[in-house]
C-alpha cells in the first residue's frame, strides 16, 4: 500500500475512534455559554481535548507498548491500579452516558417512555454484541463517522454563513479555564491512553517493519486525527456562540444540540442525526466494555468466564447509571475526572520528553506531587468549597481546579536539575 495513503487511513482511524459521539454535545453548549469570549473556550478545550490526547498518541509512537507501560517508571503496583481505575471509571461514565444521550435525542422527542427502559434495552443489546464481537458493529462505525462528520460540517457551514452575529456575553469569568475543564469530559485523554495501544497493534505494519517508520506513522496520523477534531470542535463552539441568543435559558447541553441542528437543518435533518448519534454511540459502548472485559480476561489468564462476568457487570452498571439525565452523569463525572486527568496528563508528558529528563525519580516524584497537589480539586466537588478555602488559598490556580499544575512542572525541573548536579560531580 501506497505510505501516503497508509498514513491518511490510519489518521481516520484514530480520528474515529477519537470521535464518541457523547463528545458532540460539549462544544455547542461551551460556545452558546462562552458568546463573545468562544475563541478563549476553544483554546482552553484543544488543551484537554485534542492538544494532549494527541500527544498521548505521541507517546504511543515513542513507547509502542500498551497501557500499563505508560506508569509502569512509577512502580508496576502503580500501573496495575492506574490500568483498573480508568477501565473502571470507562465503564461507569463514558459508556453509560452513551446511552443517556441516546434516550435525549432519539428516543425523548418521540416519546415520553422512561429512561430506565430505553437504557435496560440499549445495554441488554451491547451485551449480546461484546460477547458475540459482531462484525457489525465495525462495518457500521467505519460508515457511520464520515456521514455524521459530513452533516456536522454542513451545520458548522450553515452556521459560519449565517447573518447572526455574537450578541452574548460570556458566562464565564475564566473562559480558558471553563474551556480546560469542559474538554476533560470527552475523556479524549484518557482515551488516548487507551485507544494508542489499540492502534499500534492494528495498524498494518507491512510496509512499516522497523520501529522508527512505525514512530513516523503513527505521529503523522495522529496530527491529521488532532487536526479534524481541532476542526470540528472548534467549529461546533463557534456555530453555539453565534445562535446562543435563540436557545432557551437553561437548555441542556442535548437541548443545545437539538436546537442548533433543526436551525441549520430542519426536523427532518435533526432525525437524522439523532439517529446516526444513538448508533454511533452504541459502537462506542460496544466498544469500551469489550475493551474492558478483554483487559480483565488478560488477567485472569484468557478466563472466558472472566470476559462474561465483566461484560455484564459492565452492562448492569451501564442501565443503573445511563438511566439518569446526561447533564447529571457529567456532573457526576466530575470528581473522578478531577482526580484521574491531572495523573493522565502527566503520565502523557512524561513519557514524550526525552528519556534523559524522565527518570524513575522523575516520573515518581511528579507523579506523587500531581496527585497530592490534585486532591483539594478533587475534594471540591464533594465537600463544601467553603471548607477547602484555606488550603486552595495557599496553592496557585487551585481555585480555578489547577492546582496540580506549577508544583508538578517545578518537581520536574527541580529533580532534574539535582540529577543533573549528580551526574556532573561524578564525572569529575
Amino acid at each position: 500500500m501506497n505510505k501516503k495513503k497508509e498514513i491518511w487511513i490510519a489518521g481516520f482511524a484514530l480520528f474515529s475512534l477519537f470521535f464518541g459521539a457523547g463528545n458532540l454535545i460539549l462544544p455547542p453548549n461551551l460556545g452558546a455559554k462562552a458568546g463573545s469570549d468562544w475563541w478563549i473556550v476553544v483554546l482552553g478545550f484543544i488543551t484537554t481535548a485534542v492538544t494532549i490526547p494527541i500527544l498521548a498518541i505521541f507517546a504511543h509512537a515513542k513507547l509502542q507498548g500498551t497501557l500499563y507501560d505508560f506508569g509502569k517508571k512509577v512502580s508496576p503496583l502503580f500501573s496495575a491500579v492506574y490500568c483498573f481505575l480508568i477501565y473502571i471509571i470507562a465503564v461507569a461514565i463514558p459508556s453509560p452516558r452513551t446511552a443517556a444521550v441516546t434516550h435525549e435525542m432519539t428516543v425523548h422527542p418521540f416519546s415520553d417512555t422512561n429512561a430506565i427502559y430505553t437504557s435496560i434495552i440499549y445495554f441488554i443489546l451491547v451485551f449480546i454484541f461484546a460477547i458475540n464481537r459482531s462484525r457489525v458493529i465495525g462495518l457500521i462505525g467505519k460508515f457511520l463517522t464520515p456521514i455524521i462528520v459530513f452533516i456536522l460540517l454542513i451545520i458548522i457551514g450553515i452556521s459560519i454563513f449565517s447573518s447572526l452575529e455574537i450578541t452574548t456575553i460570556s458566562n464565564f469569568q475564566t473562559p480558558f479555564v471553563d474551556g480546560v475543564l469542559e474538554g476533560y469530559q470527552t475523556f479524549d485523554a484518557i482515551g488516548g491512553v487507551v485507544i494508542g495501544a489499540v492502534i499500534i497493534i492494528s495498524l498494518n505494519y507491512s510496509s512499516h517493519t522497523t520501529f522508527e517508520s512505525r514512530k513516523i506513522l503513527i505521529k503523522k496520523s495522529g496530527l491529521i486525527a488532532g487536526t479534524g477534531l481541532l476542526l470540528i470542535y472548534g467549529g461546533l463552539i463557534l456555530s453555539g456562540a453565534l445562535y446562543s441568543s435563540t436557545f432557551a435559558e437553561g437548555s441542556s447541553r442535548t437541548e443545545v444540540l437539538k436546537s442548533l441542528s433543526t436551525q441549520t437543518l430542519g426536523n427532518l435533518g435533526t432525525t437524522f442525526l439523532s439517529v446516526l448519534v444513538a448508533l454511533a454511540c452504541f459502537t462506542t459502548a460496544v466498544g469500551i466494555v469489550t475493551g474492558t472485559a478483554d483487559y480483565i480476561k488478560g488477567l485472569c489468564k484468557e478466563s472466558r468466564k472472566a470476559y462474561i462476568i465483566t461484560a455484564v457487570i459492565a452492562s448492569l452498571i451501564g442501565i443503573i447509571v445511563g438511566s439518569y439525565q446526561v447533564d447529571f452523569i457529567i456532573t457526576l463525572a466530575v470528581p473522578a475526572l478531577m482526580f484521574l486527568y491531572p495523573i493522565t496528563i502527566a503520565l502523557i508528558l512524561l513519557n514524550i520528553v526525552p528519556d534523559k529528563f524522565a527518570s524513575k525519580l522523575v516520573f515518581r516524584s511528579v507523579i506523587l506531587i500531581t496527585f497530592t497537589f490534585s486532591i483539594p480539586d478533587f475534594l471540591g466537588f464533594i465537600v463544601p468549597k467553603e471548607n477547602l478555602t484555606g488550603i486552595k488559598s495557599m496553592i496557585p490556580f487551585a481555585e480555578q481546579s489547577l492546582g496540580w499544575v506549577l508544583p508538578a512542572i517545578l518537581v520536574f525541573i527541580i529533580i532534574n536539575g539535582y540529577q543533573n548536579l549528580q551526574n556532573k560531580k561524578k564525572y569529575r
